[in-house]
């Protein structure tokens, strides 16, 4: 499995439009891509936050970012044109443990 991260330094006054517009939008849109398994938005403190793209396979990712980061990225920086900084990075899974419920 691949993680995919983006890092997200938003400034106050944009927070709230922010998680809307990820919650809704974006992060809905890249999962109907069918290139990642699953997806979450931590909140890391204020304005900063964390969305983490989980892919089967490497291939799955690069399949993403041939085919659809560019759109995607343009129509963020359309929505939001300053006020955040984003941060990007791909990290290879090497163990998933799971607590018992």
């Amino acid at each position: 499995m691949v993680s995919y991260e983006v890092t997200a330094t938003v400034e106050p006054g944009l927070t709230e439009e922010y998680e809307r517009f990820m919650r809704e939008n974006h992060i809905p849109a890249l999962i109907a891509t069918g290139c990642f398994r699953s997806a979450a938005l931590t909140r890391m403190a204020p304005g900063r936050y964390r969305m983490r793209y989980d892919a089967d396979f490497r291939g799955d990712l690069d399949h993403y970012l041939a085919t659809y980061a560019a759109r995607f990225r343009a129509e963020f920086v359309a929505r939001f044109p300053t006020g955040v900084i984003l941060d990007r990075e791909v990290g290879e899974v090497l163990q998933v443990w799971l607590g018992e419920r």
